[in-house]
């Protein structure tokens, strides 16, 4: 997405909300970073993995960027720098990519950090065997190599412009090599990484706590000692803990939250626009979802501005039923579904369903706006002849019973880096989590042409032909879009809410000379 095209996302967004959104209160924090001090960051559900490979929710991703680095990283405004990778550059035919490592950096172990690293990295995230999320999601590689100690040369199928801003991705971090040798069963219980923080305790359920790795490759980073990560399953006592200044900052505020924690003395909330969403997968593989028909005739049922309203506290913006938004650089504008309650019944009726038909939709109680999103749908469905029996469980039991195995649950998602990794997350027939088994050979045609694509516009059209085919097909109903919620402490200086939803960036976070002495 251009500045411009960005800048008018944000005031559209900022304009439907009659108030300025801000991730960032540049005013508040235009001091100079002070060193030391403990962060307590609070988070609404566990940090169940800590192997970086196979993380799969925002406070695992959060762990997982303390104690970990990739070749890169991004930015809040979504481009790419440099991390473990100092530099790099591509042949003409974006068919091999060469990068310069840095030179020096150690793991937290006191092992060096080479090439060699980089190379058995990515040989275990491309074995199906590790079953790591990025395997689909770092871009075309067939194969990896070390030119030498410093240098790392990564060899595509196919033309990939996107290979820096996807090896940025959440669970492309670099492990020791004999690590991986040895058996990655020691990463679910020890962090070995090259992060700006080491590990210190790890108790999923209630406390992780990181302090400074001294031997980070940037010796201004990070400025603060040690960050303590809170798990509050509470989320009313998760927002009096920051209200009474127990903890520091919030790193995911839920919608029906924010107003109470943004009036509080002291407090600052964040607000930030992003391609984070909720859906409603179909199992398109399996009776009553496997006929479009059913699937197009829910998908009339939404009144989704009335979702927007109903789900997030206004805090979102009307979804189309494809994962891209005006956030995402190849968004493309189509009509927004409308409520057709007649259609809808001739659509039931003619796929077997003349007197409606019953489904269970099961929601995980985390984050709860799942449950809120699923009774709306309930609801707007009853006039057109569906009878929704909404199932709420814990998040620990719907990750291991109903993840990737349901046909009719509601998913959670970030937003991703780019709009070839968002369909190959979750939409194509090789995606890492093929939820929907939708398994579309057009949909599949489109988006590997996309992605071996140069040429800016022929993306485009390409990228277009797959939003066209995912807003007709409905392999998931996609109705609104979050913007990001956060809140802090007055006193914690630099932190940025990132689009991204997994990205967090506390390596750049200080606190100012008012905050809280902690031991």
């Amino acid at each position: 997405m251009s500045s411009l095209d960005r800048r008018r996302f944000l005031a559209a967004s900022a304009a439907l909300s009659g108030f300025a959104m801000t991730g960032f209160d540049v005013a508040a924090q235009a001091q100079a970073p002070r060193r030391g001090g403990t962060l307590r960051v609070s988070v609404d559900q566990a940090a169940a993995k800590l192997n970086p490979l196979l993380t799969r929710v925002n406070p695992e991703y959060l762990i997982s960027e303390l104690l970990y680095s990739a070749l890169t990283r991004l930015k809040v405004d979504m481009s790419v720098e440099p991390d473990l990778a100092e530099s790099w550059s591509s042949s003409a035919d974006l068919l091999e990519w060469t990068f310069n490592l840095r030179k020096g950096v150690t793991f937290h172990d006191g092992s060096a950090f080479t090439a060699a690293d980089v190379v058995a990295t990515f040989e275990a995230i491309l074995d199906a065997k590790t079953a790591s999320p990025a395997r689909q999601n770092v871009g075309p590689i067939a194969k990896v190599t070390a030119k030498d100690d410093a240098t790392v040369v990564f060899t595509l199928s196919a033309p990939f412009a996107d290979l820096p801003v996807t090896l940025a991705y959440t669970n492309a971090k670099i492990v020791p090599a004999a690590v991986i040798k040895a058996g990655l069963g020691r990463l679910d219980r020890e962090a070995i990484g090259t992060g700006p923080f080491k590990l210190v305790s790890f108790e999923p359920e209630r406390l992780i706590v990181v302090a400074r790795n001294d031997a980070y490759y940037d010796k201004a980073r990070p400025y603060l000692d040690r960050i303590d990560v809170v798990v509050y399953p509470d989320i009313s006592a998760e927002s009096s803990a920051l209200i009474a200044g127990d903890t520091d900052l919030i790193s995911t505020a839920q919608p029906t939250e924010y107003g109470r924690l943004a009036k509080a003395t002291g407090v600052k909330g964040l607000r930030v626009p992003s391609g984070q969403f909720c859906n409603v997968n179909f199992g398109c593989d399996t009776k009553p979802f496997n006929d479009v028909r059913v699937r197009q005739a829910l998908a009339l049922t939404i009144d989704r501005t009335a979702m927007v309203d109903f789900v997030t506290e206004g805090y979102g913006t009307p979804g189309n039923d494809t994962p891209l938004n005006a956030a995402y650089r190849f968004y493309s504008e189509q009509a927004l579904k409308k409520p057709d309650i007649a259609k809808a019944k001739a659509l039931l009726a003619e796929a077997g369903h003349p007197n409606g038909l019953e489904a269970t939709l099961i929601a995980s109680d985390r984050p709860s706006l799942r449950t809120q999103m699923a009774v709306a749908l309930r609801e707007m469905a009853k006039p057109a002849g569906f009878r929704i029996n909404v199932e709420t469980m814990p998040h620990a039991t719907y990750l291991d019973q109903v993840w990737k195995k349901g046909s009719f649950y509601v998913g959670f998602y970030n937003m991703q880096a780019t709009a070839d990794a968002i369909f190959a997350l979750l939409y194509t027939s090789n995606a890492a989590w093929n939820e929907t088994r939708w398994n579309n050979a057009a949909f599949d045609k489109v988006v590997n042409e996309a992605r071996a694509t140069v040429d800016e516009g022929k993306r485009r059209q390409l990228y277009a032909e797959a939003q066209k085919l995912m807003h007709a097909e409905v392999p998931s109903i996609i109705p609104t879009f979050f913007d990001l919620l956060a809140a802090r402490r007055e006193w914690v200086q630099g932190y940025e809410l990132h689009p991204r939803g997994a990205v967090f960036r506390l390596d750049h976070v200080s606190l100012g000379a008012n905050a809280p002495k902690r031991a």
